[in-house]
């Protein structure tokens, strides 16, 4: 996908079978689900950094479900924590993975892009909107829905795009923009 410079879209798939403890054998009130999809994304965003993909292939564009999981939300850890990775691991040499990478860990966090998939949260929107950028944000590429609700749940979406503090060209990247400028439409 770097190589015909297109996206990759990565939705996360963990499932009820999938236990919030070691000593269950299921995920319990559907966390799997609610606090689930937002870890796995984030883990994903962590290898993928981590791993050195991005240095491999410094122009592979990935987009994140629900705004990138718990990255946005987590900045401080996942910037300044993380400027100390190895500190806390005993059992494992991290110490050196930092010096590896060609650029600052955060940059290629901030890198990804994301989705507008949140349920509505202008709160959260505006949390990965001030994380990734107005360039790297993209509606409904997880065509937000609720099955309960049917078709209210993208509009609890446009209104909260609707009312975030961003330029009209701002919004225009985000609902239409980003998408074609990605996809060359």
């Amino acid at each position: 996908m770097a190589e015909h410079d297109l996206p990759v879209w990565v939705h996360p798939a963990r499932g009820a079978n999938f236990p919030d403890y070691l000593t269950e054998e299921k995920s319990k009130y559907e966390i799997w689900w609610t606090f689930g999809w937002p870890y796995e994304t984030s883990v994903m965003m962590a290898r993928l950094v981590f791993g050195g993909i991005f240095d491999l292939f410094p122009n592979l564009k990935v987009i994140t479900h629900h705004m990138g999981g718990m990255v946005p939300y987590f900045e401080g850890r996942v910037g300044p924590g993380w400027d100390q990775l190895g500190a806390r691991t005993s059992d494992e040499d991290y110490s050196t993975i930092l010096k590896q990478l060609k650029k600052p860990h955060l940059e290629y966090f901030k890198g990804f892009y994301a989705d507008t998939a949140l349920f509505g949260s202008l709160s959260a929107t505006k949390c990965g909107l001030d994380f990734f950028g107005a360039d790297h944000v993209l509606f409904a590429s997880d065509s937000p829905f609720d099955p309960e609700r049917g078709p209210g749940y993208i509009r609890e979406t446009i209104r909260v795009i609707d009312a975030l503090p961003v330029t009209d060209e701002e919004r225009r990247m985000i609902y239409e923009g980003n998408a074609r400028r990605l996809l060359k439409l």
